[in-house]
């Protein structure tokens, strides 16, 4: 991006006025050819934009002619690559060649492992970034300028980085808790045969998907009043207790609840028995 009309090289520019044109009507103008990558439409569009804005902005023939020819060459299909800054057009100062070469290198890098494939403009926009960075570097008279370009690269990395990472896996949902439901006689606690029969289903479940833990809640239905209906659902869950630890379940993996009459797994109005809310549930856990 030398400007030459910015620091008044009069003679300069008559000179190179000659080769003004060079290209550049021909990289306003070509479309990139059928069968073109998207990672090269890109690299046409974004070249030819640098090679634009060198002639009619800044006046600088040179860079413009160049930028033409790697969009012409980007159109055509050919395999173009970021300029290398040990075998660039000009000299670039030595206490940038580190920086230059170990961005051109990881650029490289994420360009030849589907950076051109999975993320093509954002590739196209790394890649034309560092270029318009090495050409600032190699005039080094205008650190504004040198600033802005490495600045694009820099982000332009970022976000090529980004759309290169693969997304985390889908988390696995989570399977809902198991539970098993026995029910009781009317105003009892006892453990009928075939509550036992869910108790064992339950222990032989807890077993097979090693799940050590039991939560134990109780329910009574809406017959009766409302504390007597809490202590007897107590009773129930105790009832339950008492057979896992004597089918081995150690009472320490054990949890007790009585809910009541508070949540019925059928509501009814106050004091209608229901046989379905009699009930013990087995979480397990």
């Amino acid at each position: 991006m030398l400007n030459l009309k910015h620091l008044g090289v009069v003679a300069a520019l008559g000179l190179l006025t000659g080769c003004a044109g060079w290209d550049i009507d021909d990289a306003r103008e070509v479309q990139p050819g059928a069968g073109v990558t998207p990672f090269n439409q890109a690299l046409t569009e974004d070249y030819r934009s640098l090679a634009v804005y060198e002639h009619d902005e800044m006046f600088d023939y040179g860079s413009s002619q160049h930028y033409a020819a790697k969009t012409r060459d980007a159109a055509a299909g050919d395999v173009v690559l970021p300029d290398d800054p040990t075998g660039y057009r000009r000299e670039i100062p030595e206490q940038y060649i580190s920086d230059m070469s170990a961005g051109r290198s990881e650029l490289l890098s994420l360009l030849n492992t589907g950076g051109r494939e999975k993320a093509p403009a954002e590739a196209s926009r790394a890649q034309t970034q560092y270029d318009c960075w090495l050409e600032q570097t190699s005039e080094d008279i205008q650190p504004d300028e040198m600033a802005v370009c490495q600045a694009g690269f820099q982000q332009a990395m970022e976000d090529l980085r980004i759309a290169l990472t693969p997304p985390p896996p889908a988390p696995v949902p989570s399977a809902a808790p198991e539970s098993f439901t026995l029910y009781f006689a009317f105003d009892s606690a006892a453990i009928s045969e075939n509550a036992a029969s869910v108790i064992d289903d339950a222990i032989a479940a807890s077993q097979r998907d090693n799940l050590g833990d039991f939560a134990v809640t109780g329910h009574a239905d809406r017959a009766g009043p409302e504390d007597y209906n809490l202590q007897l659902s107590l009773r129930r869950a105790n009832a339950v207790r008492d057979a896992l630890v004597a089918r081995g379940i150690s009472p320490s993996n054990i949890s007790v609840a009585g809910r009541g009459e508070a949540e019925p797994a059928v509501p009814t109005p106050d004091g209608v028995p229901e046989q379905r809310n009699r009930r013990v549930e087995i979480l397990l856990q």
